[in-house]
């Protein structure tokens, strides 16, 4: 008998429990169900999303070619670091000397120095310490050449001929990337890109005459350029830049227009948002990933034939630095569309979550206007145009993430600061009717009541069993 009553009261929860669902349904599909074509707006809003999630990471890698190749200011932030890292000097040094001593025979200059003296019919023990001398002498002279070069290419003297450098040769990187002759750094067919060690070894030869070492004169112009890296990614470079002349500027607003447009035709809105920032956030990890093996294939291609592993894992970074910066930000602006369309959304968990803040923010505005806060006129005018006023906001804060490009995570959360300071000054503003009240207050009575019914439905259920 009490099986049959537990069974009975088991069935009467859950039909309570599905009229009220149902009827937070009815809610959400009234507006829809008097749309036409529904399906087919479905259809071309799914298509819009998808094709903007997948231009997200071509987007990004066209901005970020576009600054980095474009914009004179940025190329030189990224590379100028790059002369202060201690990897790379040790490996532009060591190259400096290689080519020194390649185009300088500094033991046959001391052999012959030497040479000189011993034709000078010195007494025997002085041929004998000239013979001991000779070896020194010359290690002696690499030592200081070495040590000149050390000391350069560690200074700020350096850096700031790096950054000079670099200001001076962008105007020529549009030359290197289309593969113009004459460039001072060129980019060949098999992607190896290179430097002139001519600035170096002319900055040495200065120094080493300050010094009072004739053997300065000696060292001839030289031409020599050293590889900073190779590979097929470089050449994959020159087809982006083609890309991101034309569309690395307009691409990410073409990416905008297809979200903004997917969400205004689709059936549900709320949802739409929702998805779209799942969607790009995972084309963003993705791209991410992407890099991660790039840095490998990098670091393997180029190490240790043409520079050390720490020197490739440096260059990688500060190339990428922007890049890998602008993707963390991406991903945390989708990641709260995705938060703010589920907020916003019809599902219970969602409408207990507003219930409680609706609450506790309804407790605040009669507060205020229990001790003479009301905001009367204006208050309904807030309320009135309550939803026109936090598009306007939210698209105001994201235009200014995008516009003030590379985006950043500090700008992402700066926005976001914004726009939650913003809803919350607009809600405790709103005076809404007192039929709106009543409808929020219903809203959250039923979504109680959907989670009281549900848990008693649960406890009956396991006492039965």
């Amino acid at each position: 008998m009490g099986t049959a009553t537990d069974d009975a009261e088991l069935a009467a929860l859950r039909a309570r429990v599905a009229e009220l669902e149902g009827r937070d349904r009815a809610r959400d599909d009234a507006p829809a169900a008097g749309r036409r074509g529904g399906r087919g707006r479905t259809a071309v809003a799914v298509v819009e999303v998808v094709l903007a999630a997948l231009l997200v990471p071509v987007a990004v890698l066209g901005t970020w070619a576009r600054l980095e190749l474009v914009d004179t200011d940025r190329f030189v932030a990224t590379f100028a670091p790059l002369a202060e890292e201690p990897a790379v000097q040790e490996f532009i040094a060591d190259q400096a000397v290689q080519a020194i001593n390649e185009n300088v025979d500094i033991d046959g200059l001391v052999d012959n120095a030497f040479g000189g003296l011993a034709a000078l019919d010195l007494p025997p023990a002085a041929q004998n310490a000239l013979t001991l001398l000779k070896a020194p002498a010359a290690q002696g002279v690499h030592s200081i050449i070495q040590q000149a070069v050390d000391r350069l290419v560690a200074s700020p003297a350096f850096a700031d001929i790096w950054a000079q450098t670099l200001r001076q040769v962008h105007s020529r990187a549009i030359a290197i990337i289309q593969g113009q002759p004459g460039t001072a750094v060129t980019l060949s067919d098999s992607g190896t890109l290179s430097i002139d060690l001519g600035v170096v070894i002319a900055q040495v030869k200065t120094a080493l005459k300050q010094q009072g070492l004739g053997i300065a004169d000696m060292i001839p112009a030289i031409d020599k350029t050293i590889p900073l890296t190779t590979s097929d990614s470089m050449v994959l470079i020159r087809i982006v830049y083609e890309v991101a002349v034309g569309v690395g500027y307009w691409l990410p607003w073409l990416v905008l227009g297809l979200v903004a447009l997917g969400i205004a035709v689709a059936r549900n809105r709320l949802r739409t948002l929702a998805w779209t920032g799942v969607a790009f956030a995972l084309a963003l990890l993705l791209l991410a990933a992407g890099l991660g093996t790039g840095r490998l294939f990098f670091v393997g291609t180029v190490s240790p034939s043409i520079m050390p592993v720490a020197t490739a894992n440096v260059v990688f970074h500060q190339v990428t630095e922007l890049m890998f910066s602008t993707i963390a930000a991406l991903v945390m602006v989708s990641v709260l569309l995705a938060i703010g369309g589920w907020i916003a959304g019809r599902s219970p968990s969602a409408t207990r979550v507003r219930g409680v803040v609706d609450g506790a923010l309804g407790h605040v505005r009669r507060f205020c206007d229990a001790h003479g806060m009301d905001t009367r006129a204006f208050g309904r005018a807030v309320d009135r145009w309550r939803t026109a006023v936090l598009i306007v906001v939210v698209a105001i804060a994201v235009l200014a993430v995008f516009v003030s490009r590379p985006v950043t995570a500090a700008a992402v959360i700066t926005a976001t600061v914004c726009i939650v300071v913003a809803v919350i000054l607009i809600e405790l503003l709103r005076r809404p009717t007192s039929a709106e009240a009543t409808a929020e207050t219903g809203d959250a009575a039923d979504a109680t009541e959907v989670a009281a019914t549900e848990e008693a439905a649960a406890t009956v259920e396991t006492t039965s069993n």
